[in-house]
Parts: structure tokens; C-alpha cells; sequence
């Protein structure tokens, strides 16, 4: 089976802060399976640092107010390209990411509030037939 994998939770520093989401329970299911590694947020050019983002409105924005729509939305679509190539059967996907968030997401006001939602990569997988699982949702 080809797994996409976020690539924070691999053990990659990739995060807005430097750091990662390693999973054992990820890297434990993943076990034997061809595994690729992503981070939609490097593929749309975003740094690492970065200011955090969250979804509001439908728009990608930092905590600065910036809008970085266009670099989550670059880097979901070169993410997807990789996918359909690479002819995937399942990506696992990082929690509350506005990238990778499967079932929730932050709501945009910086408070730690979730909300029912995908983040941008997660959305685009789904509506393109690709399976997604969430990486808390992993036995």
C-alpha cells in the first residue's frame, strides 16, 4: 500500500514552530508500507519559522493578519499533483492543521477554538477520491 504522510508527523521539523507531531502509533501503522512524506505548507514556499495560520472565512491567514492563502493553496495543489502520481491509497494527515486538519480545524481567531472543518490539502484530497484518515484516528 503507498501511504502520503504529513510529514510532521514522521518526526520532520516542518511545523510553524520548528518543531514536529512524531506518532509512534503513525509510524507503527505504516510499518512495511511504501510511505511519502509531505508538508503542503514547505511545498507552497511558506518558511520554517513561520507565524501560525489559521482558516477564517474561508481564507488562510497568520496571526499578523497576513493572508498566505495563495502558499497553503500552491503547496496543497503540487501536494495533490504528488498524490495522483504517485497513485496513492491513503494519506494520514496531521489534526487541526489548516494544511491537514480531516475533521477539525482552528476557527481563524487564534483562541484554540475548534470548529468541524478540513484544512486546505485534507479538502482538496477528498474532493479529488483520495482517502484520508485523521493521524488521532490510528489504533
Amino acid at each position: 500500500m503507498k501511504i502520503m504522510v504529513s510529514a510532521c508527523l514522521l518526526g520532520q521539523n516542518c511545523k510553524y514552530n520548528a518543531g514536529n507531531n512524531y506518532s509512534a502509533k503513525v509510524a507503527e501503522y505504516i510499518k512495511g508500507q511504501e510511505v511519502i512524506p509531505v508538508c503542503p505548507e514547505i511545498a507552497g514556499g511558506l518558511p520554517t519559522p513561520r507565524i501560525p495560520c489559521e482558516i477564517l472565512n474561508g481564507v488562510v491567514t497568520n496571526k499578523a493578519g497576513e493572508s498566505k492563502d495563495k502558499e497553503f493553496r500552491i503547496g496543497a495543489e503540487l501536494c495533490l499533483k504528488q498524490a495522483i502520481e504517485e497513485n496513492i491509497d491513503l494519506a494520514i494527515l496531521q489534526s487541526r492543521s489548516p494544511s491537514c486538519g480531516c475533521k477539525q480545524i482552528y476557527d481563524g481567531s487564534f483562541s484554540g477554538k475548534l470548529i468541524d472543518g478540513m484544512g486546505i490539502f485534507a479538502r482538496l484530497l477528498t474532493e479529488n477520491g483520495i482517502k484520508v484518515l485523521d493521524s488521532e484516528d490510528i489504533q
